[in-house]
């Protein structure tokens, strides 16, 4: 028995020999171990710190107003355009202009047939002569009762009688010029000219048709001043436009505002303005034309590159300031968008530090290096 016990002390001497030994040989190989990862660590290169990034700024500067830029679409039409016809009836007989001829004020572009008025007129004028010698004879006649009647050789009836003849010529003779007067109307009726210069648009009928009274001959066209017809909102009022530019077929033209119409077109509920073009250039009537009109805004904002401009949380933009050299957002509220910029007003005062490139490679709270020469 003493055999065994002493058995089990030494199988538990060897079990706590090997333990020690397990343990120190760990202690020394950590121990080595470590001191080798210091010594490598020391040994390495210290890396360089982090280097700030470089950012373009500029001062905010604030300005009270700011000019928007609207365009509207119109017409190009003649300032004066006239349907012209004859007040009579008649066959017309000449038609002396074509359609796009050219016309100077006062010329002569039609006439209607006057062989009736003219054969009227040969008529009324021997009666007029055949009327004066009965009217020249009737004076005779009557002198020569006022000296029998003065005498008391003739009646009163016969001195009556010889005056009521020559009334009744008289008025005769006037009747007669009243028809020759109508005839001269006739005649100035019976020709057409052209009430102002300009072009002759569409021909409407052809020579030896036979026309009625009011029936259009052609259509004559002002073209020295043309107009632009355009709607405009009703808060606009003619204080509000000044000089305007007008672009037809991509070109600019300064234009001013001739009539802004007091009423409302039922269609397209806008006030109709009239403008008329300063140039020398030559239009085709109908063409389309787009007004663009500036109006003033007053409110305190700045202007900015649209790509100065992120998006925050909901619905509120921002931009990036610098703060004693930090990244700080600044929200905004956008105003108005032209080409690439906008106008915002927003969280900043008059000269902040505002990144105006390169706003993407850095972010809130980062601090940065603002370039020589800036800020």
């Amino acid at each position: 028995m003493a055999h065994s016990i002493l058995k089990q002390i030494v199988k538990r001497l060897v079990i706590v020999t090997g333990t020690v030994v397990v343990i120190a040989t760990a202690g020394v190989a950590i121990t080595f171990g470590s001191e080798a990862l210091a010594n490598r660590a020391a040994s390495a290169p210290t890396p360089d710190a982090a280097k700030t990034v470089p950012v373009s700024v500029a001062p905010i500067t604030l300005a009270h107003e700011y000019t928007t830029q609207r365009r509207f679409l119109g017409q190009i039409e003649p300032a004066t355009e006239a349907l012209l016809s004859f007040e009579l009836n008649g066959r017309l007989s000449k038609l002396l202009v074509g359609e796009g001829d050219s016309v100077a004020k006062g010329e002569l572009v039609a006439r209607l047939d006057t062989s009736l008025l003219d054969a009227e007129r040969k008529r009324l004028l021997a009666s007029q002569n055949a009327t004066r010698a009965q009217l020249t004879f009737a004076k005779t006649r009557l002198a020569r009762a006022q000296d029998l009647q003065a005498e008391g050789f003739s009646s009163q009836e016969t001195l009556d009688q010889a005056q009521a003849t020559f009334d009744e010529l008289t008025s005769r003779i006037s009747e007669i010029d009243a028809a020759l007067l109508t005839l001269d109307i006739n005649s100035e009726k019976s020709v057409l000219y052209a009430p102002f210069a300009g072009r002759v648009g569409a021909q409407d009928v052809e020579e030896m048709e036979t026309l009625t009274a009011g029936q259009s001959v052609l259509t004559l066209i002002e073209t020295s001043t043309p107009q632009v017809r355009v709607g405009l909102p009703l808060h606009l009022s003619a204080e509000d436009i000044g000089q305007v530019s007008i672009v037809v077929n991509g070109i600019d033209y300064p234009a001013t505002l001739d009539q802004l119409r007091p009423d409302i077109d039922p269609a397209t509920r806008t006030r109709t303005a009239l403008f008329s073009l300063q140039s020398d250039a030559t239009f085709a009537f109908g063409q389309s034309a787009t007004l663009s009109l500036e109006t003033t805004v007053q409110a305190t904002g700045t202007w900015i590159g649209l790509d100065a401009l992120q998006q925050g949380s909901g619905s509120i933009w921002t931009v990036l300031v610098v703060e004693d050299g930090i990244v700080r957002t600044a929200a905004v509220e956008v105003l108005y968008l032209q080409d690439e910029q906008a106008f915002v007003r927003g969280s900043f005062a008059q000269g902040t530090q505002m990144i105006q490139s390169g706003a993407h490679r850095v972010v809130p709270g980062q601090q940065v290096q603002i370039l020589a020469g800036e800020g």
